[in-house]
């Protein structure tokens, strides 16, 4: 009976190679474009980052990441950001508590200043990454040039290709942007063979992807010890930590509209801004200085040693990088919350292997961060992609899929880490 309905269900639609092809080629310029601007704003990044944390107060004869230099170089972020968002037109776009990867489409006004205020973000140390003011950067681009040069393909199409082309350049592989297309697209009931729709924005994504691979060299992979054949011990694990991890991570998603409506109160953005900044180098004195940044290198130095921590100095360190994310996103810095959120579930999973020597320390950190993920993000398919690729190990797979199920009923249906504009959460 199954079969024969199955038989009998129509097959989506699917569209002729006519009307693909014309795609590519746009499709590809926007995915090289999009990541030069991706790798052009973290290169710029990193040089002031250089200056200001290395430079500068070797020639003051301060220590790079003592205290009073960690409080002065992020209240001092504050301010220049804080500046940026009150003084450069468009104000770097709108209040990023109520953003996420699905970027609206601004104005090119506004996109200079978002650009500025993410540069000097990343540099200045605050626990946010690129991706969603990157995103809203690229997809404003498109949309602009597309209308001028190509105003018969829809406006929702350039907008679809710069998004993936991003998440393929910010990854280095279109595997992450054809997950979330197609987490995308079953959200909206798009009709239509799924090959069809991702075709173009795949494409996007592998030269997005490809760009960044051949000018960048980014890796993922910690180089953890190698996860051997799992056992029921592993698995139970696996289904202890990702919940775990989940829970930790709804924490901060609880915390989010009250941490936003406090600093909200202070009204604007020269004391909204220089306070988070003040409270984040208070949390970078008690956490350390890895807690510092976006927080991908950072992950490569715990990973590198794994025993070089104590359980206490890992809890630490998860605690404090989680608290500097809810601020950080709270009081108006423009950044995403994937690569912190990396942060706090290799952390976290770290932790779990000291404290329980037993635990694969690759399972441990693979599911941290799968929870950890589902929890901010709120994206099952990145989540589980991230998760494996940080431990490049295929016999994981089958475990962070089952570990998922757990940690993802304990996450749906309640509140995410973004906001309305009335400051509600979104659900």
């Amino acid at each position: 009976m199954a079969q024969d309905s199955a038989q009998q269900a129509p097959a989506a639609p699917t569209t002729p190679a006519r009307t693909l092809l014309p795609m590519i080629v746009p499709a590809l310029v926007v995915g090289v474009l999009a990541s030069l601007l991706f790798i052009g704003v973290s290169e710029a990044a990193e040089q002031l980052q250089h200056v200001l944390w290395k430079n500068l107060p070797d020639a003051l004869n301060i220590g790079r990441y003592s205290v009073l230099w960690m409080l002065v170089m992020l209240t001092a972020t504050g301010i220049a950001v804080g500046l940026v968002v009150w003084k450069v037109p468009g104000h770097a776009g709108p209040d990023p508590a109520t953003t996420g990867l699905d970027a609206v489409a601004l104005p090119p006004a506004v996109l200079p200043g978002l650009v500025l205020a993410t540069a000097l973000m990343l540099a200045g140390g605050p626990s946010l990454g690129p991706e969603n003011p990157i995103i809203a950067v690229n997809v404003g681009l498109a949309l602009w040039a597309g209308r001028r040069l190509a105003p018969r393909v829809p406006g929702g199409a350039w907008g679809a290709l710069a998004e993936s082309a991003t998440i393929g350049a910010l990854f280095g592989t279109p595997v992450a942007a054809a997950l979330l297309i197609s987490e995308a697209l079953a959200a909206r009931q798009t009709k239509g063979a799924l090959w069809d729709n991702v075709f173009a924005p795949l494409a996007a994504a592998a030269a997005g992807a490809m760009t960044t691979t051949l000018v960048a060299h980014p890796t993922f992979d910690l180089h953890l010890p190698a996860f051997g054949r799992p056992g029921w011990g592993d698995l139970l694990a696996a289904l202890i930590l990702a919940p775990l991890a989940a829970a930790l991570g709804m924490a901060a998603v609880y915390a989010f509209p009250y941490a936003h409506g406090a600093f909200s109160r202070l009204r604007h953005p020269m004391l909204t801004l220089p306070a988070g900044g003040l409270v984040l180098g208070l949390l970078a004195a008690v956490g350390g200085h890895l807690t510092l940044f976006k927080g991908l290198d950072e992950v490569g130095a715990l990973a590198a040693d794994p025993e070089g921590w104590s359980a206490g100095q890992f809890a630490t360190m998860t605690a404090v990088k989680l608290a500097a994310l809810l601020v950080a996103a709270s009081c108006g810095f423009r950044g995403g919350r994937i690569f912190p959120s990396v942060f706090i579930g290799v952390a976290f999973g770290l932790f779990a292997h000291a404290v329980v020597p037993a635990v694969d320390p690759a399972l441990a950190v693979a599911t941290g961060v799968l929870g950890m993920l589902l929890a901010i993000t709120r994206q099952g398919w990145v989540s589980l992609f991230t998760a494996a690729i940080l431990v490049a190990s295929p016999a994981i797979l089958a475990l962070l899929c089952i570990a998922s199920l757990p940690a993802w009923l304990l996450v749906t249906g309640r509140p995410q880490m973004q906001l309305r504009a009335d400051g509600t959460p979104v659900r």
